[in-house]
């Protein structure tokens, strides 16, 4: 892979591990299922300007954007609201990888192999610690969440996988139409309507800033750069880079919001990350980073 292809991927998972101190921002001053309506409602405005049919059958783009935007974010949102971490939740959100891998197990009948399996065990002990490290209370309830929204997100995998779709910029443009009236009408009922008329009338530039950045920084740029390296690089050179997305996530949130993790607690974090190397990294490439080689090339 070329140099700007690499600073392109990099840049990526810059952005979305920042978008987690972005989306902390933005629930300081926007309801959680508010703001998750919006940043829907504003990610598939580049649909007034991508020409083609749908990417998808109809049905299938409902699934996955209800999955996605209701089950997956409106629950993440809600999770970071009451009290996870930014930094922690960029990580614990990457467990997706490991429901995704059990539920293709369950319902594609795609067996993981030894090393996954080894990888999954390894990175849910890391989780496992990571919910013993936190507090009793809303704490724990926000952690269970983020782990709901990471299933929700694995579903959302096996619908994305099934609808077999080329174009991923064009994808979540279309599936960013569903998410926004189910969420208003959830916050309307849930969150009440001087709530949402409140976070109008007093959201600051920062709010509204956070609210664009989520919406056309994370979504638009992140899927579009995204699209572009995997149409250009074999899949298994270009998705290791989303391991970067927790360690960016982790740093953003300790220099930005002061979010300080304890020993232990960034043990736990480095045993996640360590289970995710070895679950997602192809064989060979992951055979010559640890062997220090400077030539990886992708393998099965």
């Amino acid at each position: 892979m070329p140099l700007p292809h690499i600073l392109l991927a990099l840049l990526v998972t810059l952005v979305w591990g920042v978008n987690f101190v972005v989306i902390k921002l933005g629930l300081a001053e926007f309801p959680p299922l508010l703001f998750c309506a919006l940043r829907f409602a504003l990610a598939a405005t580049p649909l007034l300007f991508l020409r083609g049919p749908m990417p998808a059958p109809l049905w299938r783009i409902v699934q996955i954007g209800l999955l996605l935007g209701v089950f997956k974010f409106g629950v993440l949102f809600i999770g970071m609201k009451i009290g996870m971490p930014a930094g922690l939740t960029s990580l614990v959100l990457q467990s997706q990888v490991f429901f995704t891998i059990l539920i293709a197990a369950l319902l594609l009948g795609e067996r993981p192999s030894r090393r996954g399996v080894l990888g999954l065990a390894l990175a849910a002990s890391g989780l496992v610690l990571i919910g013993l490290e936190r507090p009793m209370g809303d704490s724990l309830l926000a952690f269970a969440l983020v782990l709901v929204a990471a299933l929700a997100w694995a579903f959302a995998n096996i619908a994305t996988k099934r609808a077999g779709a080329s174009d991923m910029l064009r994808l979540i443009c279309w599936v960013s139409l569903v998410p926004p009236l189910p969420l208003l009408a959830l916050s309307w009922v849930f969150e009440g309507p001087q709530a949402m008329a409140a976070a109008f009338e007093h959201a600051t530039l920062v709010g509204y800033g956070s609210l664009l950045f989520v919406a056309f920084g994370a979504t638009t740029l992140g899927f579009a750069i995204w699209s572009f390296l995997l149409s250009r690089h074999p899949a298994s050179l270009v998705t290791p880079f989303a391991l970067a997305v927790p360690i960016s996530g982790l740093l953003s949130g300790w220099l930005l919001l002061d979010e300080a993790l304890s020993p232990a607690g960034w043990l736990a974090c480095v045993i996640v990350f360590v289970g995710l190397a070895i679950t997602v990294l192809p064989k060979g490439l992951f055979g010559r980073l640890l062997s220090g080689s400077s030539h990886p090339t992708p393998g099965p």
